[in-house]
């Protein structure tokens, strides 16, 4: 590049660039302005922080701020903050359970965002109030995410009787957030009745979401590939209903063609709800058509799981799930943390990756030290 090349570029960018400054650490979710020191600092920390009691108040009387500071309180890796989430959560567990909940994934493509708008919208033309949930992927890179669902649902997101909240998946298997389960918590205290989980991708791990939620769709396109691959089957055998998307234009055809192959796959495959058969439909989420048809299979689907039990005992076994979620997830960090564990790792991770001792050995080797 020569000189002059270099100088008219330069001409180009603007004179002044501003920076702006990131909320700053240590907080529950809301920003504590410019510190000038630390004792100013842990002052607006303080001024910022708000009690347990202010929380529930807030959450039950539908406050949206105080809702989304709650839900970033759970979802933050401060021990200070995961301790007074717990009391938060203790406190409004009472002021929960009262919703459905629908987990929604599909292919990427099929739609899934827009799906849950129009439905969403449909949802709240008829008095229900919506909590959406919609897990974005993480960059293994830099644990970053896009966020973008608020900016794909603008319809829903500036619906009153509607919250969005976007949140990344931190790496979690099945694209689901660690803290989704106490997010649905805190949705239903605050008097959302449907309450709708958007996961990433499709497969195995799906299982994830599948041990949170009551109802759990799979949305596919038509057009894709072999509507019965191998690798759909999977999650396949989870889904409640199976939704092939975007039946409209010059694709109606082909969506109902693919619709008819799922609905006979499905009657090869063991049933995921005991006394339900899961069944594929076919729907527009842009024109609205068969949206609504959705909803109505929701709603059976609640009547006879409450009718022969089936949704009391899956809502108790999830609750088991999330016990030992929380052990595992509570142990992991224990062991990373501890400091004889952390002396010898690098040790043993060398060892291992030179070949000198397998890795099961060297596994051996630290939990013997953990446990001693």
């Amino acid at each position: 590049m020569s000189d002059s090349d270099s100088q008219n570029k330069k001409s180009k960018l603007p004179s002044t660039l501003h920076v702006m400054r990131g909320v700053e650490g240590g907080h529950d979710g809301m920003p504590g302005g410019k510190p000038h020191s630390s004792e100013t600092s842990q002052k607006r920390r303080n001024n910022n922080s708000l009690s347990i009691e202010q929380y529930t108040e807030g959450i039950l009387n539908g406050d949206r701020t105080i809702l989304g500071r709650a839900i970033t309180l759970v979802e933050s890796n401060s021990r200070p903050h995961q301790e007074k989430a717990q009391e938060l959560l203790k406190a409004i567990i009472p002021h929960s359970g009262n919703s459905i909940r629908v987990g929604i994934t599909g292919v990427p493509g099929a739609g899934k965002s827009t799906f849950i708008e129009a439905l969403g919208c449909s949802l709240t033309a008829k008095g229900h109030k919506v909590a959406v949930l919609a897990v974005d992927p993480s960059s293994s890179l830099t644990q970053g995410s896009i966020l973008g669902d608020k900016t794909r649902m603008e319809q829903l997101s500036r619906d009153t009787h509607a919250f969005i909240r976007p949140s990344p998946s931190g790496g979690t298997l099945g694209g689901v957030a660690r803290k989704t389960r106490e997010t649905i918590l805190l949705f239903e205290a605050a008097g959302f009745d449907v309450v709708l989980v958007e996961t990433i991708g499709v497969g195995q791990n799906e299982i994830t979401v599948r041990s949170m939620v009551d109802f759990f769709l799979l949305i596919l396109i038509a057009g894709a590939g072999d509507e019965l691959q191998g690798i759909k089957r999977g999650v396949m055998e989870l889904a409640d209903a199976i939704l092939v998307n975007k039946a409209d234009r010059d694709n109606i055809d082909a969506a109902n063609l693919a619709r008819s192959e799922y609905e006979r796959a499905v009657h090869y495959l063991q049933p995921a709800t005991k006394g339900w058969q899961t069944r594929a439909f076919s729907a527009s989420a842009i024109e609205g058509s068969g949206v609504s048809d959705i909803w109505t299979v929701v709603q059976k689907f609640k009547d006879i799981t409450v009718q022969n039990g089936e949704f009391k005992n899956r809502r108790k076994e999830q609750t088991r799930q999330w016990l030992h979620s929380m052990l595992e997830e509570r142990v992991k960090e224990l062991f990373y943390s501890d400091e004889r564990i952390k002396s010898a790792l690098p040790d043993i991770e060398k060892a291992v990756m030179e070949g000198t001792i397998p890795a099961a050995q060297a596994a051996w080797q630290l939990l013997n030290k953990f446990s001693q």
